[in-house]
Formats: C-alpha cells, sequence, structure tokens
C-alpha cells in the first residue's frame, strides 16, 4: 500500500484520551443515567441479557470487547454471522427501535472508554470479520487503526449507517481526515454536532453542523480521490445483493 494513503497523525493524540475525559465529565454523568434506564427498560420488556459484548479492532489491529445495550431478540445472529445494518430490521425490539434512533445501545461503550480502549471522538470500531475483507477491497482502511477508535466521529455525524463498500469509502475519507486535523478545538465542535443530532432527533441534516464548521461532504475532502471515491472505482462497490442487515 501507498504510503501517501498513510495520514500524518495529528500530535493531539498524544492528550486526547485525558483531554476527552476532561471536557466530557458532565456528558459521561448523563450518559450513566441514561444507559441505567434503558437497561431497566430492556429487562422489563424483553427476554436475555441486557449487556452484550462484540468483538472490535482497535488501534494496529488489536482485538477487544466493546460493549452495548442489546437492541435486538436474543441470538438474532444465530446462523447468519456478522452482517451489516438495514432499515426496518425485524430482529430489534421496541425499545431498541428508540435506543438505536438515539444511540442509546452505545451508551455502554463508556465502560471501554474508561478502560482506555476508546476515544469519545475518533473513528468507530469494525468488527474483525468485516476489517479482514475491508482491508482487501478498501485503499487505505487499515490506516483507521494508527488510533484508537471512537464512541462518536467525524464521519458518523455526517453520514448515515454504512450497507455496503461506497458507505465505507465515504466514511473512510472523513476518518482519515479527521486522524491528520484532530484538535482540542476541533474535538470541542465535534462534541456539540453530536449533541444537536441527539437533541433534535433528525441526524444528518446538516444546517446545525454548518454553524459550528463540522459540516463536511466526503466528496469535498482532499483524502476523496486518495482512496478511490470516485466513479471509476464503483466496481469496488458492493451489489444490493451483498447488502445484508447488522446487529
Amino acid at each position: 500500500m501507498s504510503d501517501s494513503l498513510r495520514p500524518n497523525v495529528s500530535p493531539y493524540f498524544r492528550i486526547k484520551w485525558y483531554v476527552d475525559f476532561i471536557i466530557t465529565f458532565p456528558f459521561q454523568v448523563i450518559v450513566v443515567l441514561l444507559m441505567l434506564l434503558f437497561m431497566l427498560l430492556v429487562k422489563l420488556t424483553s427476554k436475555g441479557p441486557v449487556i452484550y459484548k462484540q468483538v472490535r479492532c482497535t488501534k494496529d489491529d488489536k482485538q477487544f470487547n466493546m460493549y452495548k445495550i442489546r437492541s435486538m431478540v436474543v441470538d438474532a445472529e444465530a446462523g447468519k454471522g456478522a452482517v451489516w445494518a438495514k432499515g426496518n430490521d425485524p430482529r430489534v425490539t421496541t425499545v431498541g427501535k428508540m435506543m438505536r434512533k438515539l444511540h442509546i445501545d452505545e451508551f455502554p461503550q463508556i465502560w471501554n472508554f474508561w478502560r482506555g480502549e476508546m476515544y469519545i471522538i475518533g473513528p468507530r470500531p469494525e468488527r474483525p470479520e468485516f476489517v479482514e475483507k475491508l482491508n482487501k477491497e478498501v485503499p487505505g482502511y487499515q490506516y483507521r487503526t494508527l488510533v484508537l477508535p471512537g464512541m462518536t466521529g467525524y464521519a458518523q455525524i455526517n453520514l448515515p449507517p454504512d450497507t455496503g463498500l461506497e458507505d465505507v469509502h465515504k466514511k473512510l475519507v472523513l476518518d482519515l481526515e479527521y486522524i491528520e486535523k484532530a484538535s482540542f478545538w476541533f474535538d470541542v465542535r465535534l462534541l456539540i454536532g453530536t449533541g444537536l443530532n441527539f437533541i433534535r432527533f433528525k441526524q444528518f441534516d446538516k444546517s446545525a453542523l454548518r454553524l459550528i464548521g463540522v459540516a463536511r461532504n466526503p466528496e469535498d475532502s482532499p483524502w476523496a480521490e486518495k482512496v478511490g471515491l470516485m466513479e471509476e472505482h464503483q466496481s469496488l462497490y458492493l451489489t444490493p445483493k451483498d447488502i445484508k442487515p447488522e446487529t
């Protein structure tokens, strides 16, 4: 892989975890309270464990257990294995739909953050089953793991969930751009953007993100051409028949 696809890691990452902890401390309290509330709702409305874990890839392709509140029926992946997301997944519970809309099912990852396995803001961690394939098919994908993953990120507040390789290309563009230009004030604005998406209940409406300077179309990034986000690379993308739901 050409070194031209390797981003220059921002020196901010040397202190980033400590800064994340300090500037998000009040929000961590809110996260824990909401997490406990929804854990109780899941316990009261469906059978099975409230918390489950998934193996994800972190910095340098090491693996760790990432925690979530269960939003699907028990054994949703039995016999199918890891698959991508799609709308109106019948395996998602009623409470799970609400949690997924607001990303509350992701809140137990605050434990991963406290353990030093994640940042608050950074590239989202992917499952090893997908990473092996994506490292082969998406140029530069392996460089996402030059830093720890995050609970939220530049790509997550600007783009919807992945349904195929074209979406992976788009998020990769913003992940690599973030790795290069991460800074204290950029992270503060991304935190505000995450909060605005949460409060408005309407994600990916970029008018609010534009006001704070974090709205970004991947096609406008200098990384777009580098990672192949162009028409001539459409052959790399998955066709509709390849798209499958995720847990």
